[in-house]
């Protein structure tokens, strides 16, 4: 279910002028020591995430909780690990990182269905078509944003794909989208600079204008985001898109894939002090031809997040950024006629690690067919409360939403206890 703009704002409107306005602020320059020092300051100053998303719903069983030599096992074998936990034989390069990654194999969710569980796994909340709930990325970037008031660029930047949206937390806490190469849409258009000044002049004085007007919420974050997209014209901060400038052996770390790409991307933005980066690989539909698919997906997943791993911890960013990898749900343990398999929220495994979060670990367990959690379950909202807990955000926070009723944060999901102290 993707994000809608408030009533009364006209999306294509309203991201058109976005995208014209910040795709003048991209130029192709690496990061000068001024923007890097000024990173080095946001990021003493807040925790950040990095949200792999898996769209789709990935196949966990042949991932993360191998069932070797079980009917429903596959073709996958688990191999050892840095940590404690055995994974798929061909995730060799997170292999080596899983001490500071461990996996939930005891997920059990409540959606099966893409859009609903998408949203689900986003946002802690089943969908209601009376309420929009926030997402992650608009949680992470309402709760944290005073930790970072010199930060020009978006708080919440999803990559590669779509992300869900702020909900009743307002337009000012949208996910930013790019492409893996850090572009926008509308990036070839090109605007004189007085006539861009002329637009925003226009533009203020329409949303003065409204705001004055009480119209509501909508035109008011219409005008943040539009002071938002002003500041970036003359901010350096926005040269962390350009992952082109990366030297070519990091760019052969992370691979030449888009997910790669986005990868790497991920880490310049949290390096510039970002607190919440969503990176898209889609693509784990597989109801047919599962395995054969996985040989080609899997090898490019582990050299992306191997790699992010690695440059995470060397740059000395690990300490300070929460890392989540999951899709909306996994996938059945039976192999259906055509090679694939089917969605299944029973029982899938998501992967953590970062930050204060223990890793090398796996925690919970299935039954050795992999058809049942065997041990405490843990929902989307646990997963979230999770993360909340190791970036410092108080799971005592309450939201009003636009119906005026009361929005506990991470829908009052327990932090699973294993993964801290």
């Amino acid at each position: 279910m993707p994000y809608r703009t408030p009533a009364g704002m006209n999306r294509r409107h309203f991201m058109s002028h976005l995208a014209g306005a910040s795709a003048l602020a991209l130029p192709a320059m690496t990061l000068t020591s001024s923007v890097r020092a000024a990173a080095e300051t946001l990021k003493k100053n807040h925790k950040s995430a990095i949200l792999l998303w898996m769209g789709g719903g990935p196949p966990t069983i042949d991932i993360w909780d191998i069932k070797s030599g079980a009917p429903t096992g596959g073709p996958s074998r688990a191999i050892g690990t840095a940590g404690n936990a055995q994974i798929s034989d061909k995730l060799p390069t997170v292999a080596q990182h899983m001490d500071r990654l461990s996996v939930i194999r005891s997920m059990s969710t409540r959606e099966a269905d893409h859009e609903r569980g998408r949203y689900y796994m986003h946002t802690g909340y089943v969908p209601n078509p009376n309420v929009m709930h926030p997402s992650y990325g608009a949680v992470v970037a309402h709760e944290t944003e005073h930790l970072v008031p010199d930060l020009d660029i978006p708080l919440f930047v999803s990559v590669g794909g779509a992300s869900e949206g702020p909900g009743f937390l307002g337009m000012a806490y949208a996910p930013f989208q790019v492409d893996s190469n850090g572009r926008i849409r509308n990036l070839d258009m090109k605007m004189q600079e007085q006539r861009l000044a002329q637009r925003f002049a226009l533009l203020e004085t329409i949303e003065t204008q409204f705001i004055n007007e009480r119209r509501g919420m909508a035109a008011e974050d219409h005008a943040k985001v539009l002071a938002k997209t002003n500041s970036l014209l003359t901010s350096d901060q926005m040269k962390a898109f350009n992952v082109q400038s990366e030297p070519e052996d990091m760019k052969e770390l992370y691979g030449n894939s888009g997910f790669g790409r986005g990868c790497m991307l991920a880490r310049r933005l949290v390096e510039s002090g970002v607190p919440f980066v969503e990176v898209n690989m889609g693509g784990w539909d597989l109801h047919q031809n599962c395995f054969t698919t996985l040989d080609n997906k899997l090898p490019e997943m582990d050299k992306a997040m191997g790699a992010l791993m690695e440059d995470l911890k060397q740059r000395g960013l690990l300490d300070s950024t929460v890392v989540i990898w999951m899709g909306e749900f996994g996938r059945t343990p039976r192999i259906n006629g055509n090679a694939g398999r089917d969605h299944y929220a029973r029982a899938w495994s998501a992967v953590v690690g970062g930050g204060p979060i223990n890793g090398g670990l796996a925690i919970g367990e299935t039954s050795a067919d992999g058809t049942q959690v065997e041990s405490e379950p843990y929902s989307s909202e646990d997963l979230m409360a999770t993360v909340c807990q190791a970036m410092g955000i108080s799971l005592q926070t309450t939201f009003t939403s636009n119906n005026g009723r009361p929005m506990k944060i991470a829908n009052g999901g327990r932090v699973i206890s294993e993964l801290f102290g």
